[in-house]
């Protein structure tokens, strides 16, 4: 499933084309995704103008001039693709550029959402597996959305400090990285950047959450050292355009290339890439997900 990089990689192509502009008409090719769509789906949004996109934990938020809100989650296999109007102009570092590349995305078969936009071009949702979600809501009811919820800080916000992962986890006893992928603490945390910001970290993954603090609560080097990873190993992969393990690309078709950069993530059996460190990557199972760490330097 794309996580918080790759999902804020798609909100940076999307919003260039998207933003001031308006939805001409919406081809609505099936009734659901995961949930059903909205009822008069295509209606709502005809007509609407685009005043901002954009992220909440992996949704994407589309804000129109109704007030209403274009709820977007790319579930496991979801992709956006952009067709260019024909002579609009593209500033350099765009994502977006030419035709989508239809035959390669296994368009139209998985081509479930088109969105015609005033000034020509189209934003084109395909979704093989249809995991994805498309809601509308109004902004003023969004944090009572059921979606959103109960869901907890942006990782990316300023309000992941030492002091406040310090005090969320005092005390707790469940591992690490189940704490960390708990959406009600940190939304967006997904499994891949959590074990390679546990590797910066120099953390286990099995040790004790609340371990990380003193006992009444209060930061110490392992709290800091973790709020610096999680948030540095986000942003680099957000540098580099997200990961691609299977189904995810950007906007224009181009994969992303974090993946080279792994330091654990499906790299059991391998060598520790830590300087000095002359461990193996490990692979375990925790909460039905597989986790890769580093049994020597990670303690």
């Amino acid at each position: 499933m794309p996580e918080l990089p790759e999902v804020e990689t798609v909100r940076r192509g999307l919003e260039p084309v998207l933003v001031g502009n308006a939805f001409a008409r919406v081809e609505q090719r099936r009734l659901d995704l995961r949930f059903r769509l909205p009822e008069r789906f295509g209606e709502r949004l005809t007509g609407r103008t685009i005043e901002g996109l954009d992220r909440r934990a992996k949704y994407l938020l589309a804000r129109l001039d109704d007030g209403e809100v274009l709820i977007m989650h790319l579930g496991m296999t979801g992709r956006f693709a952009i067709d260019k109007a024909i002579g609009a102009k593209t500033a350099p570092g765009d994502f977006v550029h030419g035709q989508s590349p239809a035959a390669e995305f296994g368009f139209p078969k998985h081509e479930h959402i088109v969105f015609h936009l005033l000034d020509g071009s189209a934003v084109r949702y395909s979704d093989v597996r249809r995991f994805g979600v498309m809601d509308l809501a109004p902004a003023t009811e969004l944090d009572r959305h059921a979606l959103f919820k109960g869901l907890g800080i942006e990782p990316l916000g300023g309000d992941l400090t030492p002091y406040w992962l310090a005090r969320t986890l005092n005390g707790k006893t469940t591992p690490i990285k189940a704490a960390l992928l708990d959406q009600r603490l940190i939304a967006g945390l997904g499994n891949i950047y959590v074990c390679e910001a546990l590797h910066r970290a120099g953390l286990s993954p099995t040790r004790r959450a609340g371990s990380i603090a003193t006992k009444t609560g209060r930061p110490n080097e392992k709290t800091a050292a973790l709020v610096t990873s999680i948030t540095s190993v986000l942003r680099d992969a957000i540098r580099a355009g997200g990961s691609s393990l299977r189904d995810y690309r950007h906007t224009d078709g181009r994969l992303g290339r974090f993946q080279h950069r792994f330091r654990t993530y499906g790299r059991d059996g391998e060598r520790c890439k830590t300087p000095a460190c002359d461990g193996t990557i490990g692979r375990i199972a925790q909460g039905g997900r597989s986790t890769f760490y580093c049994p020597i330097c990670q303690k």
